[in-house]
């Protein structure tokens, strides 16, 4: 399985704390063992982004990703639960 982060995410993750970047990272070392580990909340999303899923990085924030085939999953963007479902 290959995982890539999108530009909007790096441009992201530059702006937001050390703390919050460090648990998404150990939150996608997570995800790469176990999609669907309950830690995650791995789950899809409608409106704006119908077509991704997400995951729980801390009590607030969330990763949005979207699989692009069966090997290959984008992660799109990062924020606050209210930052991304506005």
């Amino acid at each position: 399985m290959h995982i890539a982060l999108s530009s909007n995410l790096n441009k992201k993750i530059i702006k937001i704390p050390s703390k919050i970047v460090n648990k998404f990272f150990e939150r996608l070392e997570l995800f790469k063992k176990d999609k669907f580990n309950p830690v995650l909340n791995n789950h899809k999303l409608h409106g704006e982004y119908k077509e991704c899923s997400s995951i729980n990085i801390t009590g607030n924030f969330r990763a949005v990703f979207k699989y692009i085939n069966e090997d290959y999953i984008l992660f799109l963007d990062i924020g606050t639960h209210a930052e991304l479902y506005k």
